[in-house]
């Protein structure tokens, strides 16, 4: 059988398989049938861990030299929630208007079709091309990510696989295609902390010992100054209190003692070791000798990195501009992907479709922009191949 290697065709394919964290649906299963057929070599590795449920994972390479450029995603996907509250089943890939709906469409089963797309159809054009392409695809992301990318990665470096670069699909752009280009990502990091006190009746307060002022003055602390003024590609870091809570539902008791939760999106300035000093230290000078209070930041896998604008990063640019007429912006915006964990491997650049519906009640791409995707992708595979001529 020869497969349709159309992006439309692929995409709507890969949106009919179920593949709801940690279910593979399906989804790798026809990845790995159309790369066969393609001449790559490819691996379905399953990952396990205590406490975790097994996750199915796919690994291919054509060509064994150098460079060797990666695509990375995930055909996992998010529940789609109550299914009738969609225009169409969300697992369906039915087309209305010039758009394809279905859970994934942007998240990230259209980006991975416009990689299939585009690696096909450059290794017909191009059969003796120097160098490799390679897919290194999860099933894992939208869940605990404990089993998928991480695993991959460290199960191909065992098996001595080295990548030059790799671009990840995810849905880059905010409005229009050609909008934006990720180049890095903020890290993460979670703390709580607790303010001890001493129960007791209002009416008795100097029987009691009141923690929410001490909680408000070791907030204030946290909060009067910044942690930064941002870099040359990256935001300023920012705190955000998530939750403060006494769990106290009567108005006559003061509680025994206050809770409070935060995030802190840092940049390239901090690792989560420094920034868990930082705020240690200004929890310190706000307690002074009166307030007691525990700190406990989680541990976190989500550091700040960057890859600095260079020739693969440009290489991007220019195809995307060349196909939009959009000059991309180079960010560092938004939350956490599996790029954190690529970059300990190689440089990586995020550029996918547009994410506006992601996550959300019908989920859609334009067909016009899995088209234009491709026509970027293909024009990245064509200038960096023949840079290494």
């Amino acid at each position: 059988m020869t497969h349709d290697i159309s992006p439309l065709h692929l995409a709507q394919s890969l949106l009919r398989c179920p593949s709801v964290t940690p279910a593979e649906g399906g989804a790798l299963a026809f990845i790995e049938e159309v790369l066969n057929e393609a001449g790559f070599e490819v691996h379905r590795p399953v990952f396990s861990d205590p406490g975790t449920q097994d996750v199915e994972n796919l690994y291919a390479r054509y060509g064994k030299g150098e460079p060797y450029l990666l695509f990375a995603g995930h055909t996992d996907v998010v529940p789609p929630g109550d299914i009738n509250h969609w225009r169409h089943d969300p697992f369906s890939g039915m087309i209305e208007e010039g758009e394809l709906f279905g859970r994934g469409a942007v998240d990230m089963k259209g980006g991975i079709a416009c990689m299939m797309a585009a690696a096909l159809a450059f290794i017909r054009s191009n059969p003796d091309f120097k160098g490799s392409i390679g897919f290194l695809i999860t099933g894992d992301e939208e869940g605990p990510a404990i089993n998928g990318t991480v695993k991959l990665l460290e199960w191909a470096k065992a098996r001595g696989e080295r990548f030059d670069h790799c671009i990840l699909g995810e849905p880059t752009n905010p409005n229009t295609l050609g909008d934006m280009i990720k180049i890095g990502r903020r890290g993460s990091l979670t703390g709580k902390v607790v303010v001890d006190g001493k129960q007791g009746h209002v009416a008795y307060p100097h029987l009691a010992d009141n923690p929410i002022p001490g909680m408000l003055r070791l907030l204030d602390g946290l909060l009067r100054e910044p942690l930064d003024r941002g870099t040359e590609h990256f935001d300023a870091s920012n705190l955000e209190v998530t939750t403060v809570d006494v769990g106290n539902p009567a108005a006559n008791v003061i509680p025994a003692e206050a809770r409070a939760t935060f995030n802190i999106r840092f940049n390239d300035l901090w690792t989560p070791q420094s920034l868990e000093e930082e705020i240690a230290r200004r929890l310190r000078e706000a307690a002074g000798n009166t307030v007691r209070y525990t700190l406990t930041c989680e541990p976190t896998n989500a550091v700040a990195f960057i890859t600095e604008p260079n020739a693969f990063v440009g290489f991007i640019a220019d195809a995307i501009q060349a196909e939009t007429g959009i000059r991309p912006k180079l960010s560092t915006t938004g939350g956490t992907s599996d790029a954190r964990f690529i970059v300990r491997y190689c440089p990586v650049v995020e550029f996918g479709l547009v994410g506006q519906t992601m996550h959300q009640i019908d989920e859609r791409v334009a067909v016009a922009d899995l088209d234009r995707l491709v026509g970027i992708y293909g024009k990245v595979l064509e200038a960096y191949f023949a840079a290494a001529v």
